[in-house]
């Protein structure tokens, strides 16, 4: 199925990034809001920056967002721990592909971590990487988008 993920945890916190390693993984992907920031925040939370700073120098670390609001990437850049990369019109992989491409790793050796899997893990298995559906960081999500989340959730049981 395109969009189950090869893992399914409850947050970003969650993630073995040593069994990664032991798989040959050297670069991992990141969706942004609601992934790794607060949808809308512009900014990290203390935990996550301490939690980046743990893996940063085994694998190479990129932001890969659909966000278009070109300010609101350039701030999330100006105080990520990595690259940035907004517009990417995931579930399409071109944006992936091409950042691959350009830090020399092939997807195989490529994980894509986010939050939705219509658009994070589609993009991700369609670009032929290892997937990881995440959980928000942010308990606090309106009802709405919670109802959103659990439709989306449920095309990928089973």
């Amino acid at each position: 199925m395109l969009m189950k993920p090869d893992y399914n945890l409850k947050s970003i916190y969650e993630i073995d990034f040593a069994e990664l390693k032991s798989q040959g993984i050297k670069c991992v992907m990141f969706d942004l809001d609601s992934t790794v920031m607060v949808s809308k925040s512009a900014d990290f939370l203390p935990e996550t920056v301490e939690w980046f700073n743990t893996f940063l120098k085994d694998f190479e670390v990129a932001i890969i967002s659909n966000n278009k609001n070109e300010k609101y990437i350039e701030n999330a850049s100006k105080i990520a721990p990595c690259r940035v990369i907004g517009r990417a019109n995931k579930p399409n992989p071109k944006i992936m592909r091409e950042y691959l491409a350009s830090v020399g790793i092939e997807p195989c050796c490529a994980v894509m971590v986010g939050d939705r899997p219509l658009t994070d893990i589609l993009a991700g298995k369609l670009l032929g990487c290892k997937t990881i559906l995440v959980g928000s960081i942010n308990p606090k999500e309106n009802l709405p988008t919670k109802f959103v989340r659990a439709l989306e959730r449920s095309t990928i049981r089973g």
